[in-house]
């Protein structure tokens, strides 16, 4: 498929940015799908045909994918908060369900559906692909939409011959992170000293660069119907914002708190937010979460499409140098 057309979705966004940037890089003719109202930061210096269109559209999306030869499906409504949750679900959902029905009319060879590690269960650390959620399982509408969107591309693939393979990246890190998203907030917060406390939990930081270039991989060597971890290295919460602090010349925050006294805050700050319609630094479901160490496994993706993640430490000084320079660490 090397020297055809793939149509990108959500490439004015983090991850999508660099996705299509990895596809530019490894010879593919790049074709990206962004709505009008989004910011064309990212899109600055990408050599791509720009196709302007809303996920919402089935007409306009399945139009954007006709003479494509493959379809990477990046785009998500990635909040972990709304005034109404549901909102979230029914977004991804519905978006998932045209891109995949417009890539299934035109005749596309191959899809990559971006999902999320949000969609594996954690009975198990690190956690691997054996385990996915089913809905009820889901902490928080985001999770949840995950799922349900996952789960429609499975049956896709299943009842209409979908050619799709799905991919879940961990917890992207890195450039480009414009907007930024809930863990690049938390880089951006402590770096500036406003995180003097963590409480006991962990995730597994990637180079979003490493997930971009895990996306071509999965397009040319990925076995339909099978999905990937593209993870980077396990880290606990403390161990993160020490090195945060040590890269900008502070002292890491020392002070251990335990997650209940903590609800009272989250559900004041939703409360808050209903109001104003910003976006909580602090929620409740974000809290759940964090009962859980987000430990991942990239085993299968190494064995099978051939890939690598650079040290979680270089993500991480990536991610500081591209805020600084964006003058969000003032």
């Amino acid at each position: 498929m090397n020297g055809e057309t793939i149509l990108v979705t959500g490439a004015a966004g983090f991850v999508g940015a660099s996705v299509a940037r990895a596809f530019g890089a490894a010879g593919y003719r790049v074709r990206v799908l962004v709505r009008a109202s989004s910011p064309r930061d990212n899109l600055l210096g990408l050599d791509a045909e720009i196709v302007t269109a809303d996920l919402m559209d089935a007409g306009a999306v399945a139009a954007a994918c006709t003479g494509a030869a493959g379809v990477v499906h990046v785009a998500a409504d990635y909040r972990l908060w709304a005034r109404d949750p549901e909102e979230i679900v029914r977004n991804n959902r519905t978006q998932t369900e045209n891109v995949m029905r417009g890539a299934l009319a035109a005749g596309v060879g191959r899809v990559v559906h971006t999902s999320s590690v949000a969609t594996l269960g954690l009975d198990r650390l690190p956690a691997d692909e054996t385990d996915p959620l089913t809905p009820d399982r889901a902490i928080g509408a985001y999770k949840r939409s995950k799922v349900v969107a996952e789960r429609l591309v499975e049956a896709m693939i299943a009842a209409d011959g979908l050619p799709a393979v799905i991919v879940n990246p961990s917890t992207p890190i890195g450039p480009r992170d414009v907007r930024p998203t809930p863990t690049g907030r938390i880089i951006v917060e402590a770096a500036t000293g406003k995180i003097p406390a963590f409480v006991d939990t962990g995730l597994n930081l990637v180079h979003v660069d490493d997930v971009a270039l895990g996306h071509v991989l999965a397009l040319e060597c990925g076995r339909i119907g099978e999905r990937y971890i593209l993870g980077g290295q396990d880290v606990s919460l403390r161990t993160m914002l020490g090195d945060i602090a040590r890269l900008v010349g502070r002292k890491p925050p020392t002070i251990a708190l335990p997650r209940g006294p903590l609800f009272p805050l989250a559900w004041a700050a939703e409360a808050v937010a209903q109001i104003t319609g910003r976006e909580p630094f602090l929620t409740a479901d974000a809290l759940r979460m964090a009962g859980h160490h987000m430990y991942f496994t990239s085993e299968k993706a190494e064995a099978e499409l051939g890939y690598t993640a650079r040290p979680y430490g270089v993500a991480l000084a990536d991610a500081l140098a591209w805020f600084g320079a964006a003058g969000m660490l003032r």
